[in-house]
């Protein structure tokens, strides 16, 4: 077992810093979910102009949305994530964001 001196003792951990931080700043994720409204090329090219995904991301997530439901296609703070949801539902795309867990 290891012996922590007095100085070592009273340094903190740069893990325990990280965890802290991560535990006080929530995540979130832009989620898209399917309808039968919607085709394959509109979502996929909102996915490239709104998220700035690559035509290969856009398409994968597209399969997802459409298998599963919905898919979380960004993750990131609210405020970067807002506009981009926003921009996803004047489009007739239905979008939410969530706390990423």
């Amino acid at each position: 077992m290891h012996q922590y001196s007095q100085q070592e003792a009273a340094q903190p951990r740069e893990e325990s810093n990280v965890d802290l931080l991560t535990a006080a700043t929530p995540s979130f994720s832009l989620i898209v979910w399917n309808d039968e409204v919607n085709t394959f090329e509109w979502v996929i090219e909102t996915l490239i102009e709104i998220c700035g995904h690559q035509q290969e991301q856009a398409e994968q997530c597209a399969m997802l949305i459409h298998s599963r439901g919905k898919y979380a296609v960004k993750n990131g703070d609210y405020e970067t994530l807002k506009p981009m949801c926003d921009a996803i539902t004047d489009r007739g795309i239905g979008a939410t964001i969530e706390v990423f867990v």
